[in-house]
């Protein structure tokens, strides 16, 4: 791996983690205005669309990115993933981008604590340690101490977890399939199950609110090829640290679209989580 390709990678990887947090930031608008469900129904027809002419233009086809000996995990991680995409989103409209956000950073964490009963992975004491760490960041974020707890702030802590679950079972499936079958059922079984449930959620859309959609669909496939081509030129422990930006890309449209406030718990609990998930990225290279 040439040094060229990998900040080629880096460069990828922060221009993807700039687009989905613009893409986080039309899904707060549209959620305040329409049904979440029906949000996120119209984002994966235009990801179905997206994925079925990356898959056709490869060799094979469509029926060569459909081939699979595990379709039920497949379809069960592409439910998930479109399950978490309507949690998260259901975060932003209850708590803010920002502390939606600063709580679901921990999913890396998440991922290294459930890589031993999942996959079979040995987790050292050193992450486990880190992972400890990170979930204190994760309590500093909830306040659950002080005065009324919120119970809606669980809600971005739910989807980091099915986040995390769906990491897994992608790094699972893939011990058998492409990365393109991955996507391919992503895409299109995610679809599928989301029109099922937001089709009996359809609300009539202004013509502005029309154009944020679109926006929308095409920040969503955009952010899914720009990773896609960092994956493609450049190791993924390289690259995933910064993955965080997203977190401060987040923060920067809160504050000057939304007024969202930074406050001081959740700065430093997400201070804690980033540099736990950076620690526990720099333990799997070092042992990989």
């Amino acid at each position: 791996m040439t040094d060229q390709n990998t900040r080629l990678g880096i460069l990828m990887m922060v221009a993807t983690t700039f687009v989905f947090a613009v893409q986080d930031g039309i899904s707060r608008h549209l959620a305040g205005e329409y049904n979440v469900y029906m949000v996120v129904m119209i984002r994966y027809w235009f990801f179905a669309a997206f994925v079925m002419t990356v898959a056709s233009r490869k060799a094979g086809g469509l029926r060569a990115a459909a081939a699979t000996e595990q379709p039920l995990v497949q379809a069960f991680r592409a439910v998930l993933l479109v399950a978490e995409i309507c949690v998260m989103v259901l975060g932003f409209t209850l708590l803010g981008l920002i502390e939606s956000h600063a709580v679901f950073a921990c999913y890396p964490l998440l991922i290294a604590a459930l890589s031993g009963p999942v996959l079979g992975e040995r987790v050292g004491w050193r992450r486990w340690a880190a992972i400890g760490v990170g979930f204190i960041g994760v309590i500093i974020i909830l306040e659950p101490g002080f005065g009324v707890f919120q119970p809606q702030a669980v809600v971005p802590l739910m989807a980091a977890l099915m986040f995390a679950l769906y990491g897994l079972l992608t790094r699972y499936v893939a011990r058998k399939d492409s990365a393109a079958t991955s996507f391919f059922w992503t895409g299109t079984v995610g679809s599928v199950a989301m029109t099922a449930v937001g089709i009996w959620f359809w609300e009539p859309m202004t013509g502005p609110d029309w154009m944020w959609m679109a926006a929308l669909c095409v920040t969503g496939a955009l952010g899914h090829y720009t990773l896609i081509k960092c994956y493609e030129v450049a190791e993924a422990s390289a690259v995933q640290p910064f993955a965080y930006l997203q977190l401060v890309f987040v923060s920067i449209i809160g504050i000057s679209v939304f007024s969202e406030t930074i406050r001081a718990n959740v700065a430093f609990g997400a201070a804690l989580i980033v540099g736990a998930g950076l620690f526990t990225l720099w333990r799997q290279r070092v042992r990989g």
